[in-house]
């Protein structure tokens, strides 16, 4: 086992092991930071729906009318490595996205993300998206906490929560379901490595500003391919990209996280690495954004104009303009990581 040399918690600052979940001298979790959204967590009052009252009890529901408190429409979080925002649309009563991330310590910098998008058609489908998002990142940080490659990793991530989506049914006929899209991201001496797995139409892109050509940066490009009703039209050489996705079943998904789906539900090439030596950003993102704009050059336009933060709300903020018509997730990832040189 490694011996962890130089490596201390950072509550106390004990010397910990690689493989240590949590200091044995203060308690604290070790292994970096961690977000899921949405969460439960409302943020201040505002009015009640129901009859304008202002106070709630402690379960969430007004005090004078009995309504259950809205939630938010939209959570965003910048952990640093990775800026999530995610946001209820226009046309839907809830949000059924969900992403998660953790930035990992010790590890040159590995982040961790998935974005998934609940299956609508489906009962509970936020339920299905909040724990393929929760249960993929915290099995892929596991096993890339325990030593495993990211291409391993990513598929532990994925195989974990397929399986954990396929346990919420709880009769027949219950199927939550939901897309699924992650992404490892490690730097080392020779650039950095970025690792996708997905399942559906949620969407990972590399993109960068227009730059000189440079062999060891790819160009701006969409890694993922979506596993739905346009796609195999296009695979299949019977339309082009454009008339297939004006098909009225573009958007019916082949492959999916569910109770109702196979326990293999990914494709064999659902994996996919990219390695680069220069600037950039990862972008991971639910429909509800490539709808409108799908394009991979039309995105670094705006993904890599600002800080990463800024861009995730300047890319929500469009698809609201543009008619916001489901539920909106984009997470961005900056290439190098803070504090890393290249």
């Amino acid at each position: 086992m490694s011996t962890g040399v130089g490596l201390h918690c950072p509550g106390c600052d004990a010397e910990v092991h690689q493989q240590d979940r949590f200091c044995e001298n203060c308690g604290q979790e070790l292994g970096g930071k961690r977000i899921a959204l949405p969460n439960n967590e409302p943020g201040p009052p505002g009015a009640c729906d129901g009859c304008g009252g202002l106070r709630y009890d402690g379960d969430g529901y007004c005090v004078g009318c009995g309504q259950l408190r809205g939630a938010p429409d939209r959570f965003a979080a910048d952990l640093g490595a990775v800026a999530v925002a995610t946001d209820r649309g226009i046309s839907h009563a809830r949000n059924e996205d969900a992403v998660a991330a953790a930035v990992l310590d010790g590890l040159g910098g590995a982040t961790v993300i998935v974005v998934a998008d609940g299956v609508s058609s489906s009962e509970d489908p936020q339920v299905a998206s909040g724990t393929a998002a929760r249960t993929g990142v915290d099995a892929c940080r596991t096993a890339l906490l325990d030593g495993l490659p990211a291409a391993e990793a990513a598929m532990a991530g994925l195989a974990a929560a397929a399986q954990a989506v396929r346990d919420i049914a709880v009769a027949d006929g219950h199927a939550p379901s939901c897309t699924y899209v992650s992404a490892v991201v490690r730097t080392d001496a020779d650039g950095t490595e970025i690792t996708i797995a997905n399942v559906g139409d949620s969407r990972a892109y590399w993109l960068h500003a227009d730059a000189p050509d440079d062999p060891g940066n790819p160009p701006s490009q969409r890694l993922t391919s979506d596993d739905s009703w346009a796609q195999a039209l296009v695979d299949a050489g019977a339309m082009d990209e454009q008339a297939a996705m004006n098909d009225p079943r573009a958007h019916t998904l082949i492959r999916w996280l569910g109770a109702d789906g196979p326990a293999k539900p990914w494709s064999d090439s659902c994996i996919r690495t990219l390695r680069t030596t220069g600037p950039g950003v990862l972008l991971l993102c639910s429909d509800g954004l490539w709808n409108y704009l799908s394009d991979a050059t039309a995105l670094a336009e705006v993904a890599t104009a600002t800080a990463p933060a800024v861009a995730a709300r300047e890319l929500v903020e469009f698809a609201l303009r543009c008619g916001g018509s489901d539920n909106i997730t984009v997470a961005i990832v900056p290439v190098p990581q803070p504090g890393e040189v290249q």
